[in-house]
């Protein structure tokens, strides 16, 4: 799903107040965490995730295989935190514009 300017604005503005609900370090990505980052988005849609898995290159790297595993849409970063969204078609919690 590709969202506009606008949706990842809002998104944005939604996800602010959001903590971050998984955490990602020293085992990598594993398909436990894999599974658990799917439930989350699952119930949630939109939802934080602290990365911390070494230098720069390392955390690039594991947020892109996240992103690609769970098909989630990166919405923001900033530092070690990323914010994630897909949508529910089956229970939308999140409108959007």
């Amino acid at each position: 799903m590709s969202l506009n300017n606008n949706q990842k604005k809002y998104l944005r503005q939604a996800a602010h107040h959001l903590k971050p609900v998984v955490w990602a370090g020293q085992h990598g990505i594993t398909d436990s965490l894999i599974s658990e980052i799917e439930q989350a988005l699952d119930h949630h849609e939109l939802i934080k995730i602290k990365v911390r898995l070494g230098e720069r290159e390392e955390r690039d790297a594991g947020i892109k295989d996240i992103c690609e595993k769970t098909e989630a849409e990166m919405i923001q970063r900033v530092g070690n935190i990323i914010t994630l969204y897909r949508r529910n078609n089956e229970k939308p919690v999140i409108k959007l514009l």
